[in-house]
């Protein structure tokens, strides 16, 4: 996967490599996009790290990682699964 950049230098991703990336069909990845359930974080390397960045996606509890290089190639990359909190049985965290 290739990642490219806009003018802004923001990250352009192919939704429909990040909707296989998640099992979902670009549809259901539109749909998520649409509700807001698609949140994104970037991270920039520092140091020793520097001239890499960090794409995070997360929907419900998978989160999708991207280490890229300086040129927007994809170095590694990983599908994990957040775990929830425990619930009391009161109902709070």
């Amino acid at each position: 996967m290739q990642i490219e950049r806009d003018g802004n230098g923001d990250f352009i991703l192919d939704p429909r490599e990040i909707a296989q990336r998640f099992g979902l069909t670009p549809a259901d990845f539109r749909r998520h996009q649409d509700q807001g359930l698609v949140k994104s974080t970037v991270e920039i390397g520092e140091g020793e790290h520097a001239g890499t960045s960090r794409l995070s996606l997360r929907i419900g509890n998978r989160i999708w990682r991207a280490i890229l290089d300086a040129e927007g190639g994809v170095v590694s990359e990983d599908l994990s699964f957040a775990r929830g909190g425990l619930v009391r049985r009161d109902g709070t965290a």
